[in-house]
């Protein structure tokens, strides 16, 4: 699969390709245009969480890459995205217990592309972004990931805390990266489990970290306080690979 990322421009062009059912990241729509079909545009992008933001129309001919815009710019998935059962059955017929990555609004393409890399490497069997505030699988993650997206599904949810709980149900433990957790090498971490990391500012949200089942911090001997978030998943996945291969 190549590393095309779709532009896609025109209000006719945009509509269409919501209803052919192309995954939509991001739209750029100029503010203050309310006709038909830039409402029906709206309505779409509500009905499928898609993330929206208003612009002036200096910043559309900016983006526009045919100069046809007509108000609205919509930036769709470069590959398609899975559904979180796709990754289970992944685990499934693997006879392995789920490994799984969550990514709590990560928004540097290069940290995601990096970090599904890192998944694949690691045994994970997928990985789970949150539809808003976080990249999405455009072509520099594509590329970052180094042809890891072609093997590793990833899913886009709506809401990940609810997510967590919904794999709870499914029988996963989840693991949080925090500075204020547990060192990591004294947890438990073999079995089904979720690994959950934060964005590259704050940290796991509040809500998702209170549906963690354990906070595991990394130890640091520097002199500054924190890893860059791609970095930091690949060592407590690391870790998760460790204990499970001495399960």
């Amino acid at each position: 699969m190549g590393y095309q990322e779709f532009t896609i421009e025109g209000r006719n062009a945009v509509i269409e390709a919501y209803r052919s059912g192309k995954p939509i990241d991001k739209l750029f729509i100029l503010d203050g245009c309310q006709d038909g079909p830039m409402m029906t545009i709206k309505r779409e992008a509500k009905k499928h969480d898609t993330l929206v933001k208003y612009v002036t129309k200096e910043r559309l001919d900016q983006l526009s890459e045919t100069g046809k815009h007509q108000g609205v710019i919509a930036y769709a998935a470069a590959y398609e995205y899975a559904e979180v059962d796709d990754i289970l059955e992944a685990a499934k017929k693997k006879g392995e217990p789920p490994f799984i990555f969550l990514l709590d609004n990560i928004e540097d393409p290069h940290n995601l592309g990096a970090i599904i890399r890192t998944a694949n490497l690691a045994g994970a069997h997928g990985v789970i972004i949150p539809k808003n505030r976080a990249a999405g699988l455009t072509a520099t993650v594509a590329r970052t990931s180094a042809g890891a997206l072609n093997y590793t599904p990833v899913a886009k949810v709506t809401n990940l805390a609810k997510t967590i709980e919904d794999l709870k149900k499914e029988g996963l433990w989840f693991v949080c990266a925090d500075m204020g957790g547990t060192t990591m090498y004294d947890l438990d971490l073999k079995g089904p489990i979720g690994l959950v990391i934060g964005n590259e500012g704050e940290g796991v949200g509040r809500l998702v970290k209170e549906k963690c089942d354990m906070v595991a911090s990394i130890p640091m001997k520097g002199d500054i306080d924190s890893l860059n978030a791609s970095v930091a998943a690949g060592v407590l996945a690391y870790e998760i690979v460790r204990q499970r291969l001495q399960a």
